[in-house]
């Protein structure tokens, strides 16, 4: 959801990562879900890509249930 969020925004990975303040490798792997960001993290990415609280919800639910 966070890579189809971004891809609507039309920014890059490399571009995200640079507003995030984070790597763009620590990047790909929110993109991919695969790490659930901390808490400073997370509140940019709603920032940025205007995430609606069901939104971050839904993206919180899949990463646990990933790595769960």
């Amino acid at each position: 959801m966070i890579k189809e969020k971004r891809i609507l925004k039309k920014y890059t990975q490399q571009e995200m990562a640079e507003l995030l303040g984070i790597s763009l490798r620590q990047y790909v792997r929110i993109d991919k879900e695969e790490d659930l960001p901390r808490r400073d993290i997370l509140k940019k990415l709603i920032v940025e890509l205007d995430l609606s609280d069901y939104e971050l919800g839904q993206y919180i639910r899949e990463i646990a249930n990933k790595i769960a």
